[in-house]
């Protein structure tokens, strides 16, 4: 394992603390989000574990289509861009469209591939060529050392700082272990 190079003061892999990486699933409100961004960073800062926000701004992958999905793409990102100003902490949220990456990538720290969308080449491309840290999300249906081409693509489109996520493995329709 090597480090991924988040932040100029924080980076993840080999020799470093651990590094929490939470938040809510997803973006319900300013108010909301900045909450749950103050309070994870005082637990963290207590128990002086690096800290980065996650908190989607879509959940583009939701079973229903009655689900909440979140915010738009514009008012995710302001919320997100106030986490990192006001509680001072790095940030992540995930991205499910290749046209998504720059965008994103002017406000957060680490741009993070959903699992589903794991394999999709030119997602993966277009993130690594924001020049930002990704995390990829491990798909369920993939055997771990398929990973490795996957991290391949990203190597292949610039990615230098990349983070992957174990996600656990399905055996059978909806048994995730």
């Amino acid at each position: 394992m090597t480090r991924a190079q988040i932040t100029d003061t924080l980076s993840i892999g080999d020799g470093c603390p651990l590094t929490l990486i939470g938040g809510p699933c997803v973006i319900e409100s300013e108010d909301f989000t900045l909450k749950m961004a103050e309070e994870i960073h005082k637990v963290c800062d207590r128990l002086n574990i690096p800290f980065i926000f996650k908190s989607s701004f879509d959940k583009a992958n939701r079973t229903s289509i009655n689900s909440f999905r979140g915010q738009t793409l514009d008012t995710g990102l302001d919320i997100l861009q106030k986490v990192k100003q006001k509680v001072g902490v790095p940030v992540l949220t995930d991205i499910h469209e290749s046209h998504q990456a720059a965008t994103v990538a002017e406000v957060v720290d680490v741009l993070q591939i959903p699992a589903f969308l794991c394999r999709q080449t030119d997602l993966l491309i277009a993130a690594a060529a924001t020049g930002r840290a990704i995390n990829v999300k491990k798909g369920q249906f993939l055997a771990p050392w398929d990973m490795k081409h996957v991290v391949t693509k990203l190597e292949a489109g610039g990615a230098k700082n990349i983070l992957l996520t174990e996600r656990g493995t399905s055996f059978g329709y909806n048994t995730l272990v």
